[in-house]
């Protein structure tokens, strides 16, 4: 007869900060590392409380990046949830940092934009002529490690980025391996389920880009970076809607 016993694995919920608004109005950026969620970003981050109140999910530990859309963010799933949780700051965690749009020559910004979420990202890929997609890797991946060599915890809740979801969907699909992928989708405010095992090559994932509000993305159809650049040429344009990511 076999030995064989059922795998004790761990559960990670890693979120997207709910909707943020960079450009607003005609001429007004507001910087990344400052901007809060905007009213649409609080109802899904509200939602995504509610989603996981529904199931009864209790947190060990909550993450954030310290930027304040990911604690604003944390905070309203808690409050849904009911728990009350000290927030850790992982800054290791932070999004992908952008360069200076002035050093980007005119005819290559659509490229600079759109990619980064084109297809497997090659690791020296800049993202706004600032840091590259390795340098993510870099940081990203180590704090995942040293997140799971943590045994304290059974279910953990992160509040993260767009690309640096992207960059731990990727290293868990590939069963801890290094890669980005470009294409998996990550919407303001989503929750992907991802299961831990010991070993480090023992991923499951469970669930990604569930997004409670509109969980069918009945009419969404393009990218976050496609839209980001689609807002900003209306920003630089001097057009006077709102901008949001």
């Amino acid at each position: 007869m076999s030995d064989f016993r059922l795998p004790k694995r761990r559960r990670i919920f890693l979120m997207r900060h709910g909707e943020v608004t960079y450009f607003h109005g005609a001429r007004r950026a507001i910087e990344p590392d400052k901007v809060p969620l905007n009213a649409n970003g609080r109802e899904e981050a509200s939602a995504a409380g509610r989603a996981f109140a529904a199931q009864q999910v209790y947190f060990d530990r909550v993450i954030v990046s310290g930027l304040p859309r990911t604690a604003e963010t944390a905070e309203r799933v808690l409050a849904e949830t009911g728990q009350r949780a000290e927030l850790e700051i992982w800054p290791q965690w932070q999004e992908i940092r952008p360069g200076s749009m002035t050093g980007i020559p005119s005819d290559e910004v659509e490229s600079a934009f759109l990619r980064l979420f084109d297809g497997v990202v090659p690791e020296e890929t800049h993202f706004l002529g600032g840091e590259t997609i390795g340098a993510l890797l870099d940081r990203a991946l180590p704090a995942m490690a040293m997140l799971r060599e943590d045994a304290s915890w059974d279910t953990s809740l992160l509040v993260l980025h767009s690309s640096v979801n992207r960059a731990l969907l990727s290293h868990a699909i590939t069963a801890g391996g290094r890669a980005f992928f470009g294409h998996l989708a990550q919407a303001t405010g989503c929750i992907n389920a991802l299961d831990v095992g010991a070993a480090p090559r023992d991923w499951v994932v469970r669930a990604i880009n569930y997004a409670p509000p509109s969980p069918l993305f009945r009419d969404m159809r393009n990218t976050t970076m496609e839209m980001l650049y689609f807002q900003y040429l209306q920003y630089k344009r001097g057009v006077g809607a709102d901008a949001a990511d």
